[in-house]
């Protein structure tokens, strides 16, 4: 349960993502790198006020493995920009499936990193994940999305950061990771927004004023999530994520998914999960 709340909270960042990457009235639309730094820098102040509010729960910062935080935090913030491009220009569920290729990308970092070998299983995972991006993309064709590939690059850096979701969470109190994972993010993310810089209306401070506020409560979950079970167990319950990011897309934006999205969807999350299983 708190996986599906974490997909629940994950789907709404790319909604508010989307709102502000468009243009509304005499505001224009956001750079992902500006919407990436509100992101961060709304979640921090979330998590500074909780701190105060709960002075008992403020974490030690002794034994704190600070090259996988920055190797975390650097890949987090690369794969959240690129997802918020990807949203702004293609349908938000066509976008979060491809984003589902990240096991992947773990899967080949396991092989060459770690000597792990890549059986026939892990074969047909590879296949039936790759088949279902190129429905949803469709290269070569009238419906090809350049945005896609934004979705592609968001998945190989989400992949990079799990590995180091899963180390962390293993090593260290979660709140502390919440804590240095935002301000490192943060500070990655305000200094290259400032080169794209436009002041924000005042709806779009309060929307990036949410988006901080939701993904670091989908995160929050996450991390719980991942402390207190498998990830062959917990991960495919985000795959929910999913569901809850077409709903708001058809909420919010009227999309319908094409069939041929649906079932690239279908044989993207089939792959993870048989990734997944393959990991019990």
């Amino acid at each position: 349960m708190f996986m599906v709340g974490a997909g629940a909270f994950v789907a709404a960042t790319s909604v508010v993502a989307k709102a502000l990457s468009l243009e509304g009235g005499d505001a224009a639309g956001l750079s992902p790198f500006q919407i990436s730094a509100g992101r961060f820098a709304f979640a921090l102040v979330a998590l500074v006020l909780v701190l105060k509010a709960f002075p008992n729960a403020r974490p030690a910062f002794s034994g704190v493995h600070w090259n996988w935080h920055l190797f975390r935090s650097l890949s987090g913030w690369l794969g959240v920009t690129c997802m918020f491009a990807a949203v702004a220009h293609m349908p938000i569920a066509e976008a979060t499936a491809i984003s589902f290729l990240s096991p992947l990308v773990a899967m080949a970092l396991a092989a060459l990193l770690l000597g792990e070998a890549i059986g026939t299983r892990k074969m047909l995972a590879a296949g039936l994940a790759i088949l279902g991006a190129m429905l949803i993309l469709r290269p070569g064709t009238d419906a090809f999305q350049l945005a896609g590939l934004w979705a592609l690059s968001a998945a190989m850096f989400m992949g990079i950061e799990t590995i180091f979701i899963k180390k962390l969470s293993d090593a260290e109190p979660a709140l502390r990771i919440l804590v240095i994972n935002n301000a490192i993010g943060a500070a990655i993310a305000i200094a290259a927004a400032s080169f794209v810089w436009v002041w924000p209306s005042v709806l779009q401070w309060l929307l990036l004023m949410a988006l901080g506020t939701i993904m670091v409560s989908g995160q929050a979950l996450f991390i719980q999530s991942m402390k207190r079970g498998e990830a062959s167990l917990v991960m495919p319950a985000f795959y929910t994520l999913l569901v809850f990011a077409a709903v708001y897309d058809f909420i919010f934006n009227q999309v319908i998914p094409v069939p041929a999205a649906i079932i690239g969807a279908a044989l993207i999350v089939s792959g993870a999960m048989i990734l997944a299983a393959n990991h019990k």
